[in-house]
């Protein structure tokens, strides 16, 4: 719907007391008694009308003594831009070797810690702190994976000491830092190919449970998927239990609505297996949007985290991430190809097998 213009200073008014987002760029008013200018939708509190003016922008305002508002930012091209261009710089000062506390961040991007805080967890779907925990963890697989020692590579990471990596290693790696530098040997995952109804499926298993069912056509890429995610996992001859859990996997696969009952291992962020959990819970015959799925967290601003933790799962199928779409319906991207989403969401929705 087109914006209506807003001609008269009634109109102006209005949209101020109404802090329609549809006037910004349309004018700016200024409040006498403080000397600053606003954008009509700005969130802070409304002077009284007499002591309001009108300009037609930023530069008439000016022109006329009155400053831009810190908050609103009404001499800015776009405000949003600007405020995610801030976010962007968070993230990104957030991403050095030298840990950064909320303070220290809220004065380098110039935002009060607790505006800081609560942009940046409703732009990324994270705490800043959270963020930064993640960005080392990432750094530390990469470094153990390279077969950096240890204690080098988590103070490279930017752990401030070992002690307060140690703490948290289980949850960031799955393993500890020494299991996962030797690819996991201590871990034990276990995993074998077979076909399905969605052409071939690599299931694998560690001593928690069933840690990553994936998809695809040639048995190399999977194998080569799943050794990024375990690099020392092995090929074994399935025996009796094995060879048990894999058939109730492909089970699952192959039919419309069949639950899993084995233990799984999840491994992933706690922003990840919040959605992962929230996926669990769509049933089988309904699809939800990215932006319904973010809602349903309670992060409606982090729809691009939560597309990015769909395509991150690693339990095609029992997490079924197929069941989420575009806002307009249309499917999305998938990490086994759109053709198999396309093929589940048909079987699931008609109630007909594949």
């Amino acid at each position: 719907m087109k914006s209506r213009l807003h001609i008269t200073d009634d109109d102006r008014w209005q949209s101020v007391v109404d802090r329609d987002a549809d006037a910004d760029g349309q004018f700016v008013f200024a409040v006498h008694t403080t000397g600053i200018f606003c954008r009509p939708s700005c969130r802070a509190k409304h002077a009284l009308r007499k002591n309001v003016s009108f300009f037609a922008d930023a530069e008439q305002a000016q022109a006329a003594g009155f400053r831009p508002c810190k908050r609103c930012q009404p001499d800015k091209d776009s405000a949003q831009q600007h405020r995610l261009d801030k976010i962007a710089h968070a993230c990104q000062l957030l991403e050095q070797e030298s840990p950064l506390t909320l303070d220290e961040l809220a004065q380098q991007v110039a935002m009060s810690p607790y505006h800081l805080h609560r942009l940046f967890k409703a732009t990324t779907g994270m705490t800043p702190k959270a963020w930064q925990q993640s960005w080392r963890a990432r750094r530390l697989r990469d470094a153990l994976a390279k077969g950096a020692p240890v204690t080098q590579a988590i103070l490279n990471a930017g752990f401030p000491d070992s002690s307060s990596y140690y703490r948290q290693a289980d949850q960031a790696l799955g393993m500890t830092a020494r299991q996962f530098r030797k690819g996991g040997d201590n871990v034990s995952v276990r995993y074998t190919l077979a076909d399905c109804a969605l052409g071939r499926c690599l299931v694998a298993e560690s001593e928690r449970g069933i840690c990553a069912i994936l998809l695809g056509d040639d048995d190399a890429t999977l194998v080569a998927e799943l050794h990024e995610l375990f690099p020392a996992a092995q090929d074994e001859a399935a025996d009796a239990d094995f060879q048990q859990h894999v058939r109730e996997v492909i089970a699952v696969i192959n039919t419309r609505n069949t639950p899993l009952s084995l233990p799984l291992d999840i491994r992933g962020t706690a922003f990840q297996l919040q959605v992962w959990q929230a996926l669990r819970a769509i049933p089988c015959g309904k699809t939800v949007s990215y932006q319904q799925l973010a809602c349903a967290i309670g992060k409606p601003q982090a729809v691009r985290a939560v597309a990015s933790a769909c395509g991150a799962n690693k339990l095609a199928i029992v997490i079924p991430c197929h069941r989420v779409i575009r806002n307009d319906g249309a499917l999305s991207g998938y990490r086994w190809g759109i053709a198999r989403k396309a093929q589940l969401l048909q079987r699931e929705i008609s109630g007909e097998e594949t």
